[in-house]
């Protein structure tokens, strides 16, 4: 006789499975709540409990972690010395295992959860199952997502039983889904205990020690599909988004988003956090600002940001930190964007808005900047290799000391901080100019840092804007002078850098000659 072990937390579609196993001559073992789904149904099922001759105990952490479940799951049916061995201890074959696993993923997202109520979610015996079954696929059909139903039942239905090649690709789909499930274990414990850590330290300060790496020797990174891309960054790529995304971010129109939106779209979402005062409007093409006003009204934001670069925005991204009004809509629909990002629309900006078939809108449902960011960045390297690194952290309060003889005046400081949270998030070599409140002219990616000033200064004069009176960022140091003294001869009073360079005392005394002001941050913002 055929056994068939069902033990879920989701429940959709299991009458019809199991009625399936029960038609093609399979007896049921269940537990708990399942078992009692399934007798109302009009199902004969047996107790685990009754199975195996061993009561559930330790409230129901020990139930199917048993030689009867475990034996029966993972002998193998040709293997003489294997069939004795059952025999003479009373194990019978179990063929068929429908496992989901507990709820612990749901349970973290519950605001208020506790890590006691963390722990209790953490599934033993269903793993246990799922990777016993699977590792013996050539004879145990293992089904761990209530969306492989179907197939089986088709199969039982068509021919009593499951295919090898069902059984082995449902045994794939097991390990990628206890891999993800503990992987979420240990990223929650994880941070659950370095935050208890910082805490504790917090609590009582002690002298500091050189901070240790944040990388254990295992890394993991439990990512679960979100949704098919039509293809990647180009047609013939193939591509998928995993993890969270839908859950902070709602579409409201347009049509499916494409792997370069999304690029964009994180992009201008880690651009503007760093803007939580004024309206702030961006706009981003390819990931990099072309333009960033801020204003009393998001209206003149806009006007602000797209001063900067008439021409880039075409087909740009957008990105504003208060919901979408309608003058500022009307303004905006005068060029053609493929996506806006905000934290709501108002009613009449939104209809007007979607009257634009190719434009999607997309409505930030974070609670507060920077909630959900990434706290590691993942690239790909030479083979099959990965670099990690910690995301680089909003600015906040940003911290800098005077280098040059002259003070910066209230109104060049407000433009040296403004302008130094936008070249963060440009891609290097990479420079800003900027006035209080709005970009002037953005250069990005050059491989000489003197490039990057001479294409933001060019782009300001296609754009019709003065230099005059304007500030510069530089993301790194400037290596040599000649950056800085072409941001001097174009009008620029004032510079903010990280500093460090061997040559700041040069770049210095080419400040102090011409009468500008330079802050050093002492930090770097390099995007490769």
């Amino acid at each position: 006789m055929k056994r068939a072990l069902l033990s879920v937390t989701d429940k959709t579609g299991l009458v019809e499975l199991a009625q399936a196993l029960a038609a093609a001559g399979v007896a049921l073992i269940s537990t708990g709540g399942t078992a009692k789904l399934l007798r109302t149904s009009g199902l004969d099922v047996q107790e685990i409990a009754d199975y195996t001759g061993f009561p559930e105990m330790l409230s129901g952490r020990v139930k199917t972690l048993h030689p009867k479940v475990h034996g029966g799951l993972l002998y193998l049916r040709d293997d003489a010395d294997h069939q004795q061995q059952a025999a003479a201890h009373g194990i019978e074959p179990i063929d068929y295992v429908v496992v989901n696993l507990y709820a612990f993923e749901d349970t973290i997202r519950k605001p208020g959860v506790t890590l006691e109520d963390a722990i209790e979610n953490i599934d033993i015996g269903g793993p246990g199952m799922l990777r016993s079954a699977s590792k013996n696929y050539r004879s145990v059909t293992v089904l761990s997502d209530p969306a492989d139903y179907p197939a089986v039942i088709e199969q039982l239905k068509a021919n009593g039983e499951t295919t090898p090649a069902l059984r082995a690709k449902l045994a794939a789909k097991v390990f990628r889904t206890t891999s993800y499930y503990d992987g979420l274990i240990a990223k929650y414990l994880a941070e659950t205990i370095e935050a208890e850590e910082a805490a504790a330290k917090a609590a009582e300060p002690a002298p500091e020690a050189e901070s240790a790496s944040p990388f254990p020797d295992f890394f993991t990174l439990p990512l679960k599909k979100a949704q098919s891309l039509r293809y990647g960054e180009n047609p013939h790529q193939k591509a998928a988004l995993f993890g969270d995304f839908p859950q902070h971010f709602r579409q409201l129109h347009g049509k499916e988003l494409s792997y370069n939106n999304l690029i964009d779209i994180s992009a201008a979402v880690n651009l503007m956090d760093e803007f939580t005062e004024k309206p702030t409007v961006a706009i981003l093409k390819h990931t990099n600002p072309c333009g960033v006003g801020a204003a009393a009204s998001l209206r003149e934001a806009w006007d602000n940001a797209y001063a900067t670069d008439r021409q880039a925005p075409f087909g740009g991204i957008i990105i504003a930190n208060k919901p979408v009004d309608l003058p500022t809509a009307e303004a905006i629909a005068e060029i053609f964007s493929e996506v806006i990002i905000a934290p709501g629309f108002e009613p009449e900006a939104q209809m007007l808005l979607q009257k634009k078939k190719m434009l999607r809108l997309i409505q930030d449902l974070r609670t507060a900047p920077g909630a959900a960011a990434v706290r590691y960045e993942v690239k790909p390297c030479v083979g099959n290799s990965w670099l990690v690194q910690t995301s680089d952290p909003l600015l906040g309060n940003i911290s800098y000391t005077v280098a040059t003889q002259r003070q910066p005046t209230a109104e060049e400081l407000d433009a040296l901080l403004f302008s130094w949270r936008v070249v963060k998030h440009v891609k290097s070599n990479a420079i800003v100019y900027g006035k209080a409140g709005r970009t002037i002219g953005i250069g990005a990616g050059q491989m000489a840092r003197v490039d990057s000033s001479k294409i933001a200064i060019w782009k300001a004069g296609e754009a019709g804007l003065d230099l005059k009176g304007s500030v510069v960022a530089s993301d790194a140091f400037f290596p040599f002078p000649d950056g800085l003294i072409a941001a001097a001869d174009a009008g620029a009073t004032a510079a903010i850098q990280p500093g460090g360079s061997k040559k700041d005392p040069e770049v210095i005394a080419a400040a102090n000659d011409r009468g500008m002001a330079m802050l050093f941050t002492g930090k770097r913002h390099f995007r490769h």
